[in-house]
Parts: C-alpha cells; structure tokens; sequence
C-alpha cells in the first residue's frame, strides 16, 4: 500500500496505520501548542478506541464530534475507525436546536465535545441533552473541569490513561461500510444527514491531493473546519494520504492565520473566497507573504475573477479552484497547477478521476457542451445517500446513479466545468449555505413582522452578504439591531442576517411569490451599507 504511488488504502484507519509504520516520527497535526506526529497520534487513538470500547461503545455507533479544529477531532476520527464506528461531526457554533436534532437524528451514542468553545458552555448543555437523548449513553469531555458527578461522563485525558496497552476488539472494515454522517441543509434548510462511506471520503481526498502534488514535508494551512466535508476528507484524511502535516486554526482570524501559516511554514493554503478574500487585506496591509507558500486552493464558494487575479497577484503562487459538495464526499472537480491561467482561475476545472459530470435540462435531457443546465454528477465520491430519508435521497437522484447538484453550470470544449448559479434559492455566506427559508421563517415570527424575505447581496469578504428584507406590521416598531438579535437566538451566526432594510411592500408575483432576483436588484442598487462586524460561523 503506497499512497504516494497511486495506491489508496481503503479505510481510514489504514491510512494512520501505514504512516505510523512508515515513519511514526514525521510531523502530522501542528498546533500554536505542539506539533503531533503521525506516531503520537497512533498512540493516542489506538488507547481512546480501547476506552471507547470498554464503555461499550462498538460496530455501528454513532460517535458525534461537537469539536474546534483540535488535535482531539483527529485521534477521535481514527479511534472510531478502528471499532467500526461512525463519526457525526457536528459545528460547535450551532444553536441548540441544531445541535439536539442532529444528535437525535443521528441517533448518536457518544459524544465528544470541548467543555468551553467560542464562549459556549457545552458541559451546561450536554448535562440537559443526556436527559432528553436517551440513545446518548456516553460523553467525553476536553478541558479541565472535575466531572466526578456523573458516571456517564468521562475526561479526555482520563480516557487515554485508561485505554494505555488495552485489548479490544477491532472489526476489519470494508472500503463500503458507512464512516461518517454530516448535516448540511437542504431545500428548505431544514438539515439533511449525508452518508459517506471510507471509500466516498478516501476517493475525494486522494484525488484532491494527487492534484496538487501533495507529499512528505508540505504543510497546509488554512483548516479551521474539521467539521466540513472539505476539512474532514482533504483537509485531515488528505494531509495524511500525503504524508504531509496539517495545521490547525482554531478560527483566529486572518492576523492569527497568516501568522500560524508562517510559523510552521506552511506551503500550501486552503480556504474558502472569504478567509482568502480576508487573508489578502492583511497581505496587502502589511505584507508578510508565508515564505514557503507554493500553492492556494480555494473550494466551498465561488470566487470573483478579480479576487482570484489579485490573490494570486500578490501571493505570487498559482491558485487553484474546487467544486465541492457534501453529497459527493468533498471535491468532484477541481483546476490544477499545470492549467491555463483563464482556465485555472476562472473555472472550477475537470472533474477527479473516476467522476462524471453531465449538464442537463430540467426533464434529465443532456445537454452539448457550452449549454447551461443543472450539474448532475456520478461517481465513487458519491454518498451513500441521505441517513434516515430515503426519499429524500431518491428525489436527489436520478435512475442512472446521477446526483441532482441544483448547481447551473456548463462544460467548455475544452471539458472545464463553470459554474454560473443555482437552481434553487440559496445564499452562500463566506462558504456556508444558507437557506433563506429558514431565516425568514425565524424573522417572521417578530410580533412587529408582517412579511420576510431573505436575499444575498454581493460582499467583497464574505462573497454574498444576507440581506433580510423586512415588512413590518401597521404601527409596529422594530430595529434592525433587534432583527438581528431575534435571528441569533435561535440560528447559528452565520445565518443571522448582516443586513436589513425596511420596505413597505415586498415585489411579489400574480401568485405572491416574493420576485427574489428584482428585490435582490433593489437591495444592492442602495447607498452602501456595511455588513455587520463577524465572520463566517460567528455567534
């Protein structure tokens, strides 16, 4: 098994496995704190999965990650492939509704949460969700409090000890056996949990990293998101595929980015149009490029043509740009080094190998290239399909295997994939999705809101800014301060919404319909107004 000669191992736990033997003391997880190598990581995860499985957790059970970009999402991925469990990775960030429906739904067993992050007491939370989740039999807790209290709760730390030199049985995992499952939204918002299997997430992120040439002493920067597709398959698994080492950011903003990337030396820099859109200010400010940098590599959004040429302006290395969706595992096409410049930049490039790509017409009829249609896409990145819904996951796909991306898009002569809008009504914030359904439903239940509607509007930083046009109700008073702070006690910050104009009627169609493209025409044609202060996943 050779990941640098074309070989992919099958699971994830071989890919650890194989670098721990190979070369246990090369680096693999870098923090502001300590740098992990492949070996130490080994160590640890080899004594969680024996805890892991003394607590009764096995084959089968859902292990829910409510973790920062720490090195303990990591052990904590390869200690559940080494028992045959699923990881559910769930964004810290999220409100509590979110978080409570993605653990029932999973059904998870196990948790493993930080007891402080972002502000964010999880202890206080968990200690609540273990009453109402019945299925949660087990949390592991990261931090430094005293948890003697309940039995059903156990420290990181406590674990490690426990599991050192432990027996436990370790089920052989098949490439097609489900490892993780990730919520991401769908049509209406309301989150849907995609299945991946080993083979789904070691595809994309091999074939992401066979792209840019990935190997032994490259170092990436620009993760802050394990629990993204992108983070957990390209971003953790990839690295590893690679052999090269990975740095986590723990989200402290573009001065702490470039600073960490610089540190350790970082030769290739992922991240969505706005941590580079953001990384770029600071470059352009102060300078202070990171010496070693090689390559960016830009997925999760679209990207402006004149962000991309000024990026790779005054970064000085080539940027390439991926097409990635939870649904196909993380990347399904991508631009490469070696590509014209206009293609390189101003496409999202070929699919991956063993990926197919069809544009399409409403009725499934395929399109010649050059033709703007629906991006429908087949290959072995592809899910497993929707976790507990399979109509769901049946009216996503067609009867040839094809996945309905609701992407408009179309393939040039030259077989480059260019993306060119949506289907369906989404704004894209800064790499997130978001579903104005769901914000407006949220805004709609103001008691001084008579209509909502939700529409981006175009940000140099964030790529769409959410612009929340509100109606108020005869004689009601409400500000947009207080819009805001409605929005953010239930939805997770980077849906609340950065702008809001007041109107007094909404364009709406024969049949009532909000026209979303003329009132999103209204909205930017109005004197500048500057988002609210925060960032992508913000509280």
């Amino acid at each position: 098994m050779d990941p640098e000669g074309g070989v992919t191992p099958r699971t994830i736990n071989a890919i650890l496995a194989y670098r721990a033997a190979g070369d246990p003391a090369a680096p693999y997880l870098r923090t502001d704190d300590a740098v992990l190598s492949f070996g130490e990581v080994d160590d640890q995860a080899e004594a969680l999965a024996a805890s892991l499985a003394n607590l009764g957790i096995g084959p089968g059970d859902r292990i829910a990650l409510v973790l920062p970009a720490w090195p303990e999402f990591a052990v904590t991925v390869y200690a559940a492939a080494r028992i045959g469990a699923l990881v559910v990775p769930v964004d810290p960030r999220l409100r509590l509704p979110e978080l409570r429906y993605a653990l029932r739904h999973s059904g998870a067993a196990c948790a493993v949460t930080a007891e402080n992050a972002h502000g964010i007491d999880f202890l206080q939370i968990f200690e609540d969700l273990l009453v109402e989740l019945p299925a949660l039999r087990r949390l592991v807790t990261v931090g430094e409090e005293d948890l003697w209290y309940d039995d059903r709760i156990f420290q990181w730390e406590d674990c490690l000890s426990a599991g050192v030199g432990r027996d436990f049985d370790a089920p052989a995992a098949a490439a097609g056996d489900p490892f993780a499952i990730l919520y991401t939204s769908g049509t209406s918002g309301k989150p849907r949990g995609v299945e991946l299997t080993h083979a789904n997430l070691l595809h994309a992120a091999a074939e992401t990293t066979r792209a840019i040439d990935l190997a032994p002493g490259d170092v990436v920067a620009g993760v802050s998101a394990l629990h993204h597709v992108f983070g957990l398959g390209p971003g953790l698994l990839g690295t590893a595929l690679g052999g090269a080492s990975l740095v986590l950011c723990d989200d402290n903003g573009a001065d702490g980015a470039l600073k960490a990337a610089t540190r350790h030396g970082a030769t290739v820099q992922y991240g969505v149009p706005t941590d580079f859109a953001t990384l770029l200010r600071q470059v352009e400010a102060e300078g202070g490029t990171p010496p070693a940098l090689r390559l960016c590599l830009s997925s999760g959004a679209p990207m402006s043509d004149d962000l991309a040429r000024r990026l790779e302006a005054s970064l000085g290395v080539p940027l390439v740009i991926a097409y990635s969706l939870t649904e196909a595992a993380s990347t399904l096409a991508m631009s490469r080094p070696g590509d014209r410049v206009e293609k390189r930049l101003f496409t999202v490039g070929r699919p991956i190998g063993g990926t197919e790509v069809r544009v399409r017409e409403r009725d499934g009829t395929a399109l010649p290239r050059e033709s703007v249609g629906e991006i429908a896409v087949r290959g072995p990145g592809l899910m497993r399909g929707y976790y507990r819904q399979p109509r769901e996951t049946a009216a996503a796909t067609d009867p040839d295997g094809y996945l309905r991306t609701g992407d408009l898009g179309l393939v040039d002569e030259d077989g480059y994939l260019h993306l060119v809008g949506r289907r369906e009504d989404v704004v894209i914030r800064g790499g997130f999705k978001v579903h104005p359904r769901e914000v407006e439903d949220r805004i709609m239940a103001h008691p001084a809101v008579n209509r909502a509607a939700v529409v981006g509007v175009p940000d140099e930083i964030l790529g769409e800014a959410i612009c929340a046009c509100v109606v108020r109700v005869e004689g009601g008073v409400v500000t947009e301060s207080e819009i805001r702070a409605w929005s953010a006690a239930t939805l997770a910050g980077y849906k609340v919404p950065d702008l809001v104009s007041f109107m007094e009627e909404l364009p709406l169609t024969d049949t009532g319909t909000v026209r979303r493209r003329e009132l999103a025409r209204r909205v930017t044609a109005m004197p500048p107004h500057a988002p609210a202060e925060s960032k992508p996943g913000d509280d």
